[in-house]
């Protein structure tokens, strides 16, 4: 008599089908903690857009040519976004480029 019998799946076919459930849950859980990070990365975009890095106060956006600068009035800091220094700086010439910089810095002086 055989060990296989039509109504008893063999010991292979229920390896075979752990491996695909097993499979099945890890890309789940790949999955859901993909959305996991995006959903942190989008919180957190959110709790700090906008918001200046040295003190935390709200930063103001104003035009400088082409530029725009996030300003923050509370700490006198100025950011800018990628590539934004370089435009500033080599998009206008040396010599212009220094005024531009020197009105930027203008906007900030101390009274």
């Amino acid at each position: 008599m055989s060990d296989l019998t039509p109504d008893k799946p063999s010991h292979n076919e229920d390896d075979y089908f752990a491996r695909e459930e097993i499979e099945a849950k890890r890309k789940l859980a790949l999955q859901q903690a993909q959305e996991t990070a995006a959903q942190q990365r989008e919180d957190l975009k959110k709790l700090h857009y906008m918001k200046c890095p040295k003190c935390g106060m709200d930063l103001q956006t104003l035009k400088q040519g082409n530029v725009e600068l996030d300003s923050c009035f509370n700490c006198h800091g100025v950011w800018l976004d990628a590539g934004e220094l370089q435009h500033l700086l080599g998009g206008h010439g040396h010599e212009q480029g220094g005024k531009v910089m020197g009105a930027i810095l203008n906007l900030f002086k101390r009274s």
